[in-house]
């Protein structure tokens, strides 16, 4: 063999070796676009600069339960209460391999008011938001332990089968971007979740007096 030609040999050899690994590059991608996948994004310029009461049920996957209750009274006796339940049976689904739940943007840049925001990604999650506020003329009143929880409750049962694609293996993540609710006033509920079998919740209870007359 001519040494000019040792050059264009190893070149030859070099050639052959990248369609091998590429395949095996797409080979690997076409089994991740095979696997089960779920993902939810809020982006942009959602809810910039809005205003009042503001809810959002945002879900990816099986199986995922989500309320945003809002309770509000007025008067000499005033009271509010939310009793919230929620129960499946029966259900059967995979949990995904991945799951992410992402906030990013400008979401929520400059608003203001009452948010409550369910997101998740994943499968038998139960998420609740909860606001109970009574406008009382007799004045602000005290509220025990004991009275919180009976103003607002709530219970959720976890949803049996579910089972991951491939155990151990996979990722779980939330974000909240640091520009998305950047000069936000007031209250903001939020649950993010991304995985399975999970249960959260935001419960707020006021009781506040009338205003001076």
């Amino acid at each position: 063999m001519c040494r000019t030609t040792l050059l264009a040999c190893l070149a030859g050899l070099a050639v052959l070796a990248l369609p091998s690994t590429r395949a095996h590059a797409r080979d690997d991608d076409y089994a991740a676009m095979l696997g089960y996948l779920t993902s939810s994004h809020l982006d942009g310029h959602v809810l910039q600069g809005a205003e009042g009461s503001i809810t959002v049920n945002l879900a990816a996957g099986d199986l995922n339960s989500q309320a945003n209750l809002r309770a509000f009274a007025t008067g000499p006796d005033a009271q509010a209460w939310i009793d919230a339940r929620q129960r499946t049976a029966g259900n059967q689904a995979n949990a995904p391999l991945d799951a992410q739940a992402t906030i990013a943007g400008q979401v929520l840049a400059g608003a203001h008011g009452l948010v409550s925001i369910n997101q998740v990604s994943g499968s038998a999650n139960t998420q609740l938001n909860a606001v109970a506020a009574a406008l009382a003329s007799q004045g602000i009143r005290e509220t025990t332990d004991g009275s919180l929880s009976a103003a607002v409750s709530a219970s959720a049962e976890m949803q049996p089968g579910t089972e991951p694609d491939a155990p151990g293996e996979g990722t779980r993540s939330v974000s909240v971007a640091a520009g998305a609710m950047q000069g936000f006033r007031g209250v903001l509920q939020l649950n993010q979740t991304a995985g399975s079998g999970n249960a959260t919740g935001n419960i707020l209870s006021l009781s506040v007096s009338d205003l001076p007359r």
